[in-house]
C-alpha cells in the first residue's frame, strides 16, 4: 500500500475548510451596521456601512453579497470571496425595527436564509431581566459573546457606541440587565447644538497630552476623553461592588464598540478589548440554535 501523500492530505483539509458553511454576521445599529464573515471560528472582513444605506444596491448589503459570491471578485476584496458561494447564510440582530424587513428582502433576493437573534432564542445563558423584549438585540448578542469567551464567569460588557451600554451577565442569573448613558460623540454634539459658541469636536481618538486645555476645542476633547473614562470607571466600580456584595467571583470586563479607544488604558482594572463582541455573540448563538446543537 502506498504511503499517504502529506501534500494531498493538506490540500484535502484546506478544501474541506474552505467548503465549511460561512455565516455573515450583521449587527444593525442606529447609525451604522456592522458586519463580518464568520467561518472556521474566525471573523474576517469586518466593515461598517451607514444603516440608511443597508439595502442600497451600489453601497450596501446587495453589493457586499455580490462580491462575496462572485468567483471573479479579486482575492484582496473585503470580505474575500467565498470558495463555495452556496454555503452562505446570514445571522443578524437589529435595534432598528424598520431595517429588519429591508435586510430580509435583500437576503431573499439573493436566495439566502436569515436567522435573527431575539430574546426567544438560546444564548448560552438565561435571561433574568423582567421584560426581555425591551432589551436591545445587540446587547443580547454581547451577552452571548461574553459567555462564549468567558463561560461560567460573571461579565461586564461595556459597549461604547452612539450610546454607552453596560451589559451585566452572571453565572446564575445570566443576562440580568445593565446601564445606558449617552456616548461621548453625543455629548460633544449636544454641547455644540445647545450652545452659541462651542464648536463641534469630532476627534475623540487622539491622545490627550495635557489636561489643561489651551483652546475651546481642546478643552472639550479633554472633557470627552478623560472625563468620560472617569464616568465609566465610576459606573464600573458600582457594578463590581454589587457583584462583590453578592460574593460573585471576579468578573471579566469587556470593552467593545467604536469608541472603546476613548477609555482603553484609562480604567484601573484590566479590560479585554473585543471590538466585534456582538458579531462573535451572533455566531455563537446561531450555532447553539442549529438542530445539531439542540439538546
Amino acid at each position: 500500500m502506498s504511503a499517504p501523500n502529506p501534500q494531498s492530505a493538506a490540500t484535502s483539509a484546506a478544501q474541506a475548510a474552505s467548503a465549511a458553511p460561512a455565516l455573515l454576521c450583521i449587527d444593525i445599529g442606529n447609525t451604522h451596521t456592522h458586519l463580518a464573515l464568520h467561518r472556521d471560528g474566525v471573523l474576517s472582513g469586518q466593515r461598517d456601512l451607514p444603516t440608511p444605506l443597508l439595502d442600497d444596491p451600489a453601497q450596501g448589503l446587495p453589493a457586499i453579497l455580490a462580491a462575496l459570491r462572485s468567483p471573479s471578485a479579486p482575492a484582496s476584496s473585503t470580505p474575500r470571496p467565498l470558495d463555495s458561494p452556496a454555503s452562505l447564510s446570514i445571522a443578524f440582530c437589529s435595534v432598528v425595527p424598520a431595517a429588519t424587513p429591508r435586510l430580509r428582502a435583500v437576503a431573499a433576493a439573493a436566495g439566502l436564509s436569515t436567522w435573527q437573534l431575539t430574546p426567544e432564542v438560546r444564548l448560552g445563558v438565561p435571561i433574568s431581566y423582567p421584560r426581555p423584549s425591551e432589551i436591545g438585540q445587540d446587547r443580547l448578542a454581547n451577552a452571548a459573546g461574553a459567555h462564549a469567551l468567558a463561560p461560567g464567569r460573571p461579565a461586564v460588557v461595556i459597549d461604547l457606541g452612539t450610546a454607552v451600554t453596560f451589559d451585566l451577565v452572571t453565572p446564575a442569573g445570566g443576562y440580568e440587565g445593565g446601564i445606558i448613558t449617552p456616548g461621548p460623540a453625543l455629548v460633544t454634539r449636544y454641547l455644540h447644538e445647545r450652545t452659541a459658541q462651542l464648536p463641534l469636536v469630532t476627534d475623540l481618538q487622539g491622545p490627550v497630552a495635557s489636561v489643561i486645555g489651551k483652546s475651546t476645542s481642546e478643552a472639550i476633547r479633554i472633557g470627552a476623553i478623560v472625563g468620560y473614562a472617569g464616568m465609566i470607571q465610576a459606573l464600573l466600580d458600582a457594578v463590581l461592588a454589587e457583584y462583590a456584595a453578592r460574593r460573585l467571583p471576579s468578573a471579566e470586563i469587556f470593552l467593545s464598540g467604536g469608541a472603546a479607544q476613548v477609555v482603553q488604558g484609562r480604567l484601573r482594572l484590566p479590560a479585554r478589548v473585543v471590538p466585534d463582541l456582538a458579531l462573535l455573540g451572533l455566531a455563537a448563538a446561531h450555532a447553539l440554535n442549529q438542530p445539531a446543537s439542540a439538546a
